[in-house]
C-alpha cells in the first residue's frame, strides 16, 4: 500500500513525497491513538508537527525518542526538525517529570523579590538543577505565572524565603 503525501511546488517543480506503509505507533499504548487521531485531524501534514508533538506531551508527560521518531516518520517531517522544534520551545520536555514538581517564577516582578536567590536555595537543597529532574523531584521554571499569582508572589516570596532561610540556619 503507497501513502501519497499532498504535494508541493518548488520552482516550478511538482515535489512528492511518497511512504509505503503507515508507521507502526512505539507501542500499543492506547494513548497513542490520542495522538494518531490528532495527526489525522491535521491531515497528517509536516506543518501539524508542533500539535502533534504538544499532543504526545499531553498524553505521556514527555517526549522520548520513539515518540520523536514515531510523529517524523507519520508526518513525513525529518528526525533533525523534529528534534529542533521539540528543543526549541521551552515548553516541550524531552525527559520524565519527577513524582513531585517545584515551579519558580522567574519573571521580572518575581526575579526583583528574590526568586533567583529561592531557585539557588532550592536547586542547592534537592541537588537539581532547573528544568531537570532527580526521579523523585523536578524543578521547573516559568516567566509568567499568571497576573494573580505574581500579584500575591512578593508575600509568597517572603514566606518561602523565611522557610528556606529557617531550612539552612536550622541544617
Amino acid at each position: 500500500m503507497l501513502w501519497l503525501v499532498e504535494p508541493r511546488f518548488s520552482n516550478g517543480v511538482m515535489l512528492v513525497r511518497v511512504r509505503s506503509a503507515k508507521p507502526a505507533a512505539p507501542s500499543d499504548d492506547k494513548r497513542w491513538r490520542v495522538v494518531e487521531t490528532r495527526m489525522r485531524r491535521l491531515g497528517n501534514r509536516p506543518d501539524a508537527l508542533i500539535e502533534a508533538l504538544h499532543s504526545a506531551q499531553e498524553a505521556f508527560g514527555f517526549l522520548d525518542d520513539a515518540a520523536l521518531r514515531f510523529i517524523g516518520e507519520s508526518l513525513l517531517v525529518p528526525p533533525s526538525k523534529v528534534f529542533g522544534v521539540a528543543t526549541f520551545y521551552h515548553y516541550f520536555t524531552l525527559k520524565p517529570h519527577g513524582e513531585h514538581t517545584c515551579v519558580v517564577c522567574t519573571g521580572t516582578a518575581c526575579y526583583i523579590n528574590g526568586a533567583g536567590e529561592i531557585l539557588k536555595s532550592i536547586q542547592a537543597g534537592l541537588g537539581v538543577k532547573a528544568r531537570e529532574s532527580c526521579g523523585v523531584q523536578s524543578l521547573e521554571i516559568g516567566d509568567r505565572l499568571s497576573p494573580v499569582v505574581e500579584a500575591a508572589l512578593p508575600k509568597l516570596v517572603d514566606t518561602v524565603a523565611e522557610v528556606v532561610a529557617a531550612h539552612a540556619t536550622a541544617g
